[in-house]
This record gives C-alpha cells, sequence and structure tokens, in this order.
C-alpha cells in the first residue's frame, strides 16, 4: 500500500527564519561564504521562503555578531568560531596550534585540602593536599578559555616545576609520569558568564560560555586531573564524530 504524502503543517515565520539561521550558521562555522552571504533574494530562492524570513534569519545572526550586513557592502562573516573536537584527548595547544600562538596567564597556583567532590574523582582522602592551577588561556590576543585544574599531589609538585605559560597540562602530565594519558570522561553544559569570568573573558554579563568538566586518566586508569573549563560560546564551536552502536 503506497504511503500517502505527509499533510503540509502552516509554520510561524519566526520557525521559519530559526531553522534558515541554523543551516546558515552551520555553513559559516564550516568556512562557507568567504567572499560574503548571497543575497536575500537569492537565499530566499535557495531555502523556499519569503524575504522577510530571510531579513529574519540574517538578524538573528546579525545580534549574534556572526555576520555584518550593510546596504551597499552587502553581508558578510564577521568572526568564525575555533573548533574544538570532542573525539580526541588533546590540550588546548594542540587544538588551536592552527590558529595562532596558543599562551597562558597564569592567576593562581595552590596546594589546596581537596573539596569532598575532588577527592572522590581523583581518588584521594577527603582533605588531601591537591594542586590547582587557574589559567586565562589565549589564542593570540584573544582570550578563549579561563581553566581551573585539579591535579593528584604527586603529579601536580612535578607539573610545577615547569613553566606554565607555554605549556600544555596535558604534555606535561605525561612528561613528569612517565605514562601516556588513556582516557577522560567529560560533561559539557552551557553557563551564563558570571561578572568576574565575563570581565576575564572580556564578554557581556551573562553571555552564553561553555562550560566543561572533564576529568583525565593515566593509561593505567588512575585519575590524575579533574577540570572545570569555561570557554566563550561566541568562538568555540564543539564538534566530534560518532559512531551507532548495535543494540
Amino acid at each position: 500500500m503506497p504511503q500517502s504524502e505527509p499533510t503540509p503543517i502552516r509554520r510561524p515565520r519566526a520557525d521559519r527564519a530559526r531553522q534558515v539561521a541554523d543551516v546558515l550558521r552551520h555553513q559559516i562555522h564550516a568556512g562557507g561564504y568567504a567572499g560574503g552571504l548571497p543575497g536575500e533574494q537569492d537565499l530566499a530562492a535557495e531555502f523556499f521562503v519569503s524575504r522577510n524570513t530571510i531579513r529574519e534569519a540574517l538578524a538573528t545572526l546579525k545580534n549574534e555578531g556572526l555576520i555584518e550586513r550593510g546596504p551597499k557592502v552587502g553581508t558578510h562573516v564577521a568572526v568564525r568560531k575555533y573548533d574544538h573536537g570532542l573525539d580526541r584527548l588533546v590540550g588546548l595547544q594542540e587544538t588551536f596550534k592552527d590558529y595562532g600562538e596558543v599562551h597562558n596567564q597564569v592567576r593562581t597556583v595552590a596546594h589546596l585540602a581537596a573539596p569532598p567532590a575532588v577527592a572522590r574523582r581523583l581518588r584521594l582522602q577527603p582533605g588531601e593536599s591537591v594542586v590547582f592551577v587557574e589559567r586565562l588561556r589565549y589564542v593570540s590576543d584573544l582570550p578563549l578559555s579561563l581553566d581551573q585544574t585539579y591535579l593528584a599531589p604527586d603529579i601536580g609538585a612535578e607539573v610545577l616545576r615547569h613553566p606554565l605559560e607555554h605549556n600544555d597540562v596535558f604534555s606535561l602530565i605525561e612528561q613528569v609520569s612517565g605514562q601516556r594519558l588513556g582516557s577522560a570522561t567529560l560533561a559539557l553544559e552551557a553557563v551564563s558568564a558570571d561578572p568576574h569570568s565575563a570581565a576575564t573573558l572580556q564578554v557581556p554579563t551573562g553571555a552564553a560560555l561553555l562550560m566543561l568538566e572533564r576529568l583525565t586518566s593515566l593509561d593505567d586508569g588512575r585519575p590524575v586531573d579533574l577540570e572545570y573549563i569555561r570557554m566563550r560560546g561566541d568562538r568555540i564551536t564543539m564538534r566530534g564524530s560518532l559512531i551507532r552502536s548495535i543494540p
């Protein structure tokens, strides 16, 4: 029995504009439109929508700071994001080596009594000492992430013997431990920038940040590095490749 065609549902223009904006945003992040976006009429024909819908979609992207528009210059990409992979265990310096020089402003280095939640994740006794490091991380002159790192005490003490301004902690852990990093568990969520984080990362208060919690272990399974990383949502896109498992 032949399947019937789905019944079209009339959608609000705002829904259609959001759909267009999502596709354009992805194309921009993928490196498209180097010479500027097509005109409104061409985009309307491409997406089978009205020019008013296109204008609404472009207004959304302009408000995000992604594009610039002008009556004589057309519509151009204002800023592109950096890709951060989710399917490889690499440090920021390794991730963004093709985008510019990665360097760190070391804001805090301290030996702390581990909070219970941190001790549990690093398999330490409650109150056992950990090494805490906070760094503001730059790509060229752009502040990109604010990293808070808790290190297992023996590993952390050796890491602190090395300069942190131009080194990834991941590379230093492997160097001082004599082991490879093996695996990590992570959680990624969106948070709003509090006034302190906003000022540090040079974004408006309340701006969207990507918060990455990552627990990294050596290849023998021992957890040694717990990080809480606030990244600028306006400058980083998280990407990965997934394979569907057989049920």
